[in-house]
């Protein structure tokens, strides 16, 4: 269902109209669990008032896993699931119990679930894991090779100069877990960020950012060596917190699916407040 609305009223009045073959619990359910969108916004009161013209969407029943990490699609070799921020992608030496990897294999059990890549604790969006041997290796080549798409929205400090440009460096982590970036290619790990500004608005900017590589921090570091750091990056110096999280989200990612030989791609959009930074 994807329609405008004809007239200004409350949600649950327009949604009678537009699926009278369903009954009100049904149609309470759907608000309840967030399936029910207007402008692209998800909204959870039946007495929201939505205006004429504002476009009002039904989308997929949603399946969650814990801590609100959502499946976006899921078959016998691979899952890919949206991870909200302040979730850690895979165990760490602190953490053990909470993190995406340990909630699908308690999700299974006796499943094998493979980690192919990560996104830090507090970056938010789309990451795939593997359930086979053939998909791990396949995806993992696909990593190797750079040929795997990776577009994230960045939130920085002050107004990027240039509209877009390449950011590359060598990146070596020190021994308090700081990534930087050093000259010695022998010790660091060769980096490329490419980006592009969306737009510059009250003194931050907001960036659409291409991995060609996926170091550990590799966009924070960049965008602060750049002398713009990722808004609520207080580990590398932000000042500034308008989305009350890191300004991050990985919000594309497409990948030659190794079990279905075809290309596919999944995109995730960042939370309403992140959003509007964008607009």
């Amino acid at each position: 269902m994807h329609t405008k609305a004809n007239r200004n009223a409350p949600l649950f009045d327009l949604l009678l109209e537009m699926a009278p073959d369903s009954s009100k619990n049904t149609l309470r359910s759907w608000i309840e669990e967030g399936r029910i969108e207007i402008d692209g916004n998800v909204v959870r009161s039946r007495a929201y008032q939505v205006r004429k013209g504002q476009e009002i969407q039904l989308g997929r029943k949603k399946h969650f896993i814990q801590d609100s990490i959502e499946i976006i699609y899921e078959d016998a070799d691979l899952v890919v699931l949206y991870k909200p921020a302040g979730v850690l992608s895979v165990a760490t030496d602190f953490n053990q119990k909470y993190n995406v990897h340990t909630y699908l294999k308690r999700r299974f059990h006796s499943r094998r679930v493979f980690p192919v890549h990560r996104l830090d604790r507090e970056v938010s969006g789309v990451m795939v894991f593997a359930y086979s041997s053939r998909c791990v290796a396949g995806l993992k080549e696909q990593f190797e090779e750079h040929s795997i798409l990776r577009e994230y929205l960045a939130i920085v400090e002050g107004d990027v100069e240039q509209d877009m440009g390449t950011w590359q460096s060598y990146l070596q982590e020190d021994p308090t877990y700081v990534v930087k970036s050093i000259k010695d290619k022998g010790l660091g790990q060769l980096a490329t960020t490419h980006y592009a500004v969306i737009q510059r608005k009250h003194g931050m900017t907001s960036l659409r950012i291409t991995l060609e590589t996926g170091k550990k921090n590799q966009i924070r570091v960049h965008c602060a060596e750049a002398g713009h750091p990722i808004a609520g990056d207080t580990k590398y110096k932000a000042k500034t917190d308008p989305v009350h999280r890191l300004g991050l989200h990985a919000w594309k990612l497409g990948f030659f699916h190794p079990g279905l030989e075809k290309n596919m791609l999944f995109e995730r959009n960042p939370d309403p407040i992140f959003r509007k930074y964008l607009a």
